[in-house]
């Protein structure tokens, strides 16, 4: 091991953005994003990925399935800034224009094994009726300038939200040197 790693543990992702359900749309599309804080490092993989646009099951109304991987490794000495996966789900309204229809953030494991994650959605909401009248006819809806502004905590008790949705992620996680923090990294009993 090189002087640079001695105190630093890896983690390593992988898995799926597998699926989600949104009953009242159709032809939706899922970016997600891998954030975590300052004393991360992002060491393989890619931090985020748009999928491919899927159309509502006919097997399971209001599923929407996007099976996109995920890989990522990343490296720390803190467990400070913990990585959190952020997901938005995006759709095209009746005149072709992308409209948000769900953000998500959900920590990733704590533990080594197979899990699968069930990241409720949520979208911002006009905060008057005349707002959202201009922003349908406009196609102006609420949207957070960045999505990863969800997986902030400050500013965010101010935003109007409306509940809908939620994306199943499901993901391998295995550690390296996880111990040396004084954790132990069994599997979890999670699926």
């Amino acid at each position: 091991m090189a002087d640079g790693e001695a105190g630093v543990f890896h983690m390593l992702v992988t898995g799926a953005v597998e699926c989600g359900h949104f009953p009242t749309y159709n032809n939706l599309y899922c970016k997600y994003t891998i954030v975590f804080g300052d004393h991360w490092t992002a060491t393989a993989g890619i931090e985020e990925g748009v999928s491919q646009i899927a159309s509502r099951s006919s097997h399971h109304p209001g599923e929407f399935v996007w099976n996109f991987p995920i890989d990522i490794t990343l490296k720390s000495q803190l467990p400070r800034g913990w990585p959190q996966i952020v997901v938005a789900v995006y759709g095209l309204d009746m005149f072709g224009r992308d409209i948000v229809r769900g953000y998500g953030t959900c920590h990733l494991p704590v533990t080594a094994g197979h899990h699968t994650l069930k990241i409720p959605t949520f979208a911002p909401r006009p905060t008057t009726r005349l707002q959202h009248i201009l922003g349908w006819f406009l196609g102006q809806r609420p949207e957070f300038y960045e999505s990863t502004f969800v997986a902030a905590g400050e500013g965010r008790e101010v935003v109007r939200v409306r509940s809908h949705g939620h994306v199943i992620v499901k993901c391998n996680v295995a550690f390296k040197d996880f111990h040396r923090l004084g954790f132990h990294n069994a599997p979890s009993n999670q699926n």
